[in-house]
């Protein structure tokens, strides 16, 4: 979303326990395992394929791999021409070898560009020729069939298909979205707020419109409902990320995204695959939440914002502080094996 990411400065813009249990019963805190990334750039989202393999991206036109679990990152420039001048809030990957990354920005500067060969070379496979559209984040089901989703356009949603791999991307037609909220768009802020699941559920987060909502589709983005989300909402508020444990389960997080300061209403639960929102529990941190992951094969959650990162083990009703810094991007892959990354080159492995 332009209002939110482009009007404020770069660092901004865009089980109740905080343990896992030891032999004893105890409760044991998370540990924080700091990973030299190589850059110094800010890194704003991440995609943990598995234990081993994670990419993150960011400004400066900046991506970034490991294949060892982060005891070594490494840089993968993008080759296409002017990447350097991008910001690439959004890395999707299927393993060390094949990666999308999604530069934001009006008209042209919102781009994806592929890569096959573990980063040694890309090409651009889109490139938005909307000067209204501001394409926010994108997710796969699998090799195949992906979605990107851009602010509105026109007064409409603006959500694109692919299923050749990301070669071509069309337009979901207007007649299979609901009607857009005047301003309604998402927030380019860590890359989550489209999630998919299945062969077919994908969720997305909206805001900057009141209320703030989520869309959801169980046809593989054929077709799409709306339904309302209890948070702070309006002008650069609303929701910034969605997550789903399973097809039923799932969380919105987000709040005002200008207000750094004060706790709002920020995270929204869900118990019936996105239809009806209740509200969770405030965030451990001031301020609004950038993204959340979920811990798979778990109840728990990870949230991140500049206020820090907050970690839930009950869907989002309770939790508790882990770190004070502020913080963009996460990715997890397994309990041990959850990264969260933010400004000056930030790569964190927490394993809860």
């Amino acid at each position: 979303m332009r209002l939110a990411l482009l009007a404020l400065p770069l660092a901004l813009a865009l089980s109740a326990c905080g343990g896992i249990a030891g032999t004893s019963g105890s409760v044991l805190p998370p540990r924080l395992e700091e990973q030299a990334s190589g850059t110094d750039a800010l890194l704003i989202a991440a995609h943990a394929v598995d234990g081993g393999v994670v990419w993150a991206s960011g400004a400066r036109g900046t991506v970034v791999k490991t294949v060892d679990g982060g005891t070594t990152w490494t840089a993968v420039p993008v080759t296409v021409a002017g990447a350097d001048t991008l910001q690439f809030r959004d890395v999707v990957a299927l393993d060390a070898e094949t990666a999308w990354a999604l530069s934001i920005g009006p008209g042209a500067s919102s781009t994806i560009v592929k890569t096959t060969d573990g980063g040694s070379s890309w090409r651009t496979v889109f490139v938005n020729n909307e000067a209204e559209a501001f394409y926010d984040c994108l997710s796969f089901w699998d090799a195949r069939r992906g979605l990107a989703y851009s602010d509105s356009v026109e007064g409409e949603l603006r959500i694109r298909r692919t299923d050749d791999g990301g070669e071509t991307w069309r337009i979901v037609p207007a007649t299979a979205l609901p009607a857009a909220a005047p301003g309604e768009g998402g927030f380019a802020a860590s890359g989550t707020c489209v999630a998919t699941r299945g062969t077919g559920h994908a969720w997305i987060a909206t805001g900057n419109a009141d209320p703030a909502r989520v869309l959801r589709t169980t046809d593989g983005g054929a077709t799409w409902a709306a339904s309302a989300l209890p948070l702070v909402a309006g002008d650069a508020a609303g929701a910034a990320s969605v997550a789903f444990r399973d097809d039923r389960h799932g969380v919105a997080v987000g709040g005002d995204i200008a207000n750094a300061a004060e706790p709002a209403d920020a995270v929204a639960i869900t118990a019936d695959g996105g239809a009806t929102w209740g509200l969770g529990g405030r965030l451990p941190f001031p301020g609004a939440a950038y993204g959340a992951a979920y811990v798979p094969e778990t109840n728990a959650l990870v949230a991140v914002g500049p206020g820090g990162v907050g970690l839930s083990r009950d869907d989002g009703r309770t939790w508790t502080l882990v770190d004070e810094r502020t913080f963009w991007g996460v990715a997890a892959a397994g309990r041990d094996a959850v990264w969260v990354t933010g400004p000056e080159g930030r790569i964190v492995r927490l394993r809860l």
